[in-house]
């Protein structure tokens, strides 16, 4: 098949665009490279830099592609409630143009990556799709609205559309930015050069860690699978952690002896994470292969960040 992967250059773009390629497909990778690095992808990815705000640009990768993964977008929580305009014009702007190039270029399947954050804080665990979403930040709410322009768009002109509502995603290559950095890269990176791990909350709080290959087996298996039209389907590792679990995790894995500080002033965020997984099982065939221990090990061992 041909394919177009925006956000190709990203974490999990360029992790999806890699399979693709060595499946064997054609696939196009168009990345800003704001936050990707086109260094990641295979050589046999076709690579372009540019925006998803760039309609000409979106209507020459679209010729002859068959589905759109739509992974473009920013992706920080702390970020967005600074900058949510920002997150408004590219998550959502972004997603718009991109359905309005494929309804022009006549592509007829996109999946969608959005986020269990849309969930928010919810009664009951774990979280199946027919909860109402309950946003607490202009992340999660970007991410829910470009779920509903990709349906209605979808629903107007004859596209199929899925959304992908993926937890915390981890695992080699994962961003280590200065700023608001992913709990697992930045638990890992400071367990192995001996810094402080600071804790917002309790530490009690949990999230559904998902290592990044079985992220991508969800989105391979999306492109094809049948009755999905229209539907959001979670992915995750189907299991809460805590924070206090993980860092336990992350000394046992990297031989450190860590005793995190906790900072109380600081909201730890919402309570409790967990994806419930029965709707990716039977639409997707969908199970998480890697558990946090091996991801972990898988991560430390793949990722030169974490060695001298």
């Amino acid at each position: 098949m041909k394919f177009l992967v925006t956000g190709g250059a990203g974490f999990l773009g360029s992790a999806l665009a890699n399979q693709l390629a060595h499946d064997g497909h054609e696939v196009r990778a168009l990345d800003d490279l704001s936050a990707g690095d086109s260094d990641r992808l295979a050589p046999e990815v076709l690579f372009t830099r540019g925006d998803v705000n760039d309609r000409p640009k979106l209507w020459s990768l679209l010729q002859g592609v068959e589905c759109v993964y739509h992974l473009a977008a920013r992706v920080s929580v702390p970020e967005s409630i600074l900058f949510p305009r920002e997150y408004n014009a590219v998550n959502v702007g972004g997603t718009v143009g991109v359905m309005e190039a494929m309804r022009d270029a006549g592509v007829k399947r996109v999946v969608l990556t959005s986020s269990g954050a849309v969930y928010g804080s919810q009664l009951q665990q774990p979280l199946r799709e027919t909860l109402v979403p309950n946003p607490d930040s202009p992340y999660a709410v970007s991410k829910l609205s470009a779920e509903a322009y990709v349906r209605t768009i979808g629903t107007l002109w004859g596209i199929e559309t899925v959304a992908l509502r993926v937890f915390n995603a981890y695992g080699p290559g994962q961003p280590l930015p200065a700023s608001h950095p992913p709990v697992v890269p930045r638990f890992i990176k400071g367990a192995v050069s001996g810094a402080s791990l600071v804790v917002h909350g309790d530490g009690q709080q949990s999230r559904d860690y998902v290592f990044v290959s079985d992220v991508v087996a969800a989105l391979l298996a999306a492109a094809t699978a049948r009755n999905l039209d229209r539907l959001v389907v979670n992915v995750g590792s189907g299991t809460a952690t805590t924070l206090r679990q993980l860092v336990a995790a992350v000394a046992e894995v990297t031989g450190a002896r860590l005793e995190p500080l906790y900072n109380n002033k600081e909201s730890g965020g919402v309570r409790e994470m967990c994806a419930d997984l029965t709707l990716a099982g039977s639409l997707l065939g969908y199970s998480p292969q890697v558990g946090l221990d091996e991801g972990l090990r898988r991560t430390l061992a793949a990722d030169g960040r974490f060695h001298a």
